[in-house]
């Protein structure tokens, strides 16, 4: 036996035992591809025409991407929908009025309904009661391990929390909305705080300060007062923010972490374990962290084109990274396409006249052109280069990481500030399954490898 000092010890090497299990593992869990075709198995849960497979039902939102025109369905321009209301009605509603909209929402996707002047009142102050961590849970739990990854911090930071809670294993509705209203009130205090471990231990960074939220304030100036030193943010800033907490909040029960969150409640677990497996899956580059493949794309781009107004110019350089030539080689031009709309993401739509006026703010006009003419430019391109079964436009990872870098939010934080808005969402599916009282969810799985007669070990040598 083989024995170690695991205090010397570095985990993260493949040793060459290590990697010649892995190729006995790949070599035995290939699966012919045309056995999917021949079982009829979606894969995804998506057919050809990025139709999701049915598997549930919710009151909570709706995502529109087609109508039916002539008794056919054809492609529309993409709305979503929270609790039968559009989303442009509700922030144009905010922007008229000129408050912050997120606490709305979240109200609206828990309780079913919105409140009124006095039931958001209410609803603040009890979100306000909940922002501060457990004692000495700064110290003893996020700044004792710092990880460079901020989504495994608050993920061990939301499991850690049902050592502090009296009542973690209570499903009854009452005690996992106190536990949904705690989480959603601690995200934004534990996904900075998170960071701020990870830029003084790990980067290096001189300085480290961590602020307590402000009871005064809504939760998008809370994330930018905690997150900077001086605590100073303009009001454009903190609107921005609170628009792009709204247009994330939801987004359907079939997305990724969402349905995850119905697959986990299902099995009657714990809200802990169950907004865990959440954080999980929206972690993946393929779901929360695809901004930061935009903004990684953009870099490129800029490096590479010299005038950002000239359209010939960055389509010369789009064909190259649809070639797989340039960026990545992936052949993908990130933040174009998604897998429900077609013609129009309506989170894109709201997000791009604001990143017009914080751009204008910031001095990065020049920068938008560029985004802009990309988001012209790609589908086109796309499109005849590609079999397309439905349209593609900007989707909202498109912008939204140019957002967040014009605000000076770190890219280490763009999938956590994610979770800080789709928590609401997260809670609102955990109480309908709960409430729903449905089986554990259960998928089939068809079984295609060979029936096989055992091996006695003596006669494997």
């Amino acid at each position: 036996m083989i024995r170690v000092d695991s205090e010397k010890r570095d985990f993260s090497i493949i040793t060459p035992q290590i990697a010649d299990l892995s190729g006995i593992c790949i070599e035995n869990n290939q699966i012919e591809q045309q056995l999917y075709s021949k079982y009829a198995v979606n894969r995804g849960l998506r057919d050809l025409n990025g139709n999701g497979v049915l598997t549930g039902l919710t009151e909570i939102s709706e995502i529109k991407s087609k109508e039916i025109v002539g008794g056919k369905s054809v492609p529309c321009d993409g709305e979503l929908i929270y609790r039968g209301y559009d989303i442009n009605d509700l922030v144009n509603d905010f922007i008229t009025d000129d408050r912050f909209g997120y606490e709305e929402v979240v109200y609206l996707l828990l309780m079913g309904k919105l409140p009124n002047k006095m039931e958001i009142r209410e609803f603040k102050e009890i979100l306000n009661s909940y922002t501060s961590l457990p004692s000495k849970f700064a110290r003893d739990v996020i700044m004792k391990a710092p990880s460079s990854n901020m989504m495994n911090s608050l993920s061990r930071s939301v499991l850690t929390l049902y050592s502090y809670d009296n009542n973690p294993d209570d499903t009854s509705i009452p005690n996992v909305l106190r536990q949904c209203l705690q989480l959603i009130a601690m995200f934004p205090q534990l996904s900075i705080y998170s960071y701020q471990a990870y830029n003084y231990y790990i980067k290096g960074n001189k300085s480290l300060f961590l602020h307590d939220p402000n009871p005064d304030y809504s939760i998008a100036e809370n994330i930018l007062h905690m997150l900077r030193q001086d605590s100073k943010f303009s009001h454009l800033e903190a609107k921005i923010l609170d628009i792009s907490l709204i247009i994330h909040a939801e987004h359907g029960g079939g997305n990724n972490s969402s349905f995850t969150t119905h697959v986990v409640t299902s099995s009657g677990t714990d809200t802990y374990s169950a907004i865990s497996a959440a954080l999980g899956s929206l972690k993946g580059p393929k779901h929360g962290g695809a901004n930061i493949k935009v903004c990684e794309m953009f870099d490129d781009i800029k490096k590479n084109v010299k005038d950002w107004a000239d359209c010939e110019e960055i389509e010369n350089y789009l064909t190259k990274i649809l070639n797989k030539e340039a960026f990545d080689k992936s052949g993908l031009v990130y933040g174009i396409g998604h897998a429900v709309y077609s013609k129009s993401d309506p989170r894109a739509k709201i997000f791009k006249q604001f990143v017009k006026k914080l751009s204008a703010e910031k001095g990065s006009q020049d920068e938008f052109e560029l985004y802009s003419n990309v988001e012209r430019i790609a589908p086109e391109l796309i499109a005849g280069k590609k079999t397309m079964y439905k349209g593609v436009s900007a989707n909202v990872d498109f912008y939204s990481g140019f957002v967040y870098e014009m605000l000076g939010i770190p890219r280490e934080l763009f999938t956590p500030l994610f979770a800080i808005a789709r928590i609401a969402g997260w809670s609102a599916h955990r109480m309908e399954e709960i409430i729903n009282a449905g089986k554990i969810i259960r998928p089939a799985y068809k079984a295609v490898g060979e029936r096989r007669k055992y091996i006695d070990l003596k006669d494997r040598f």
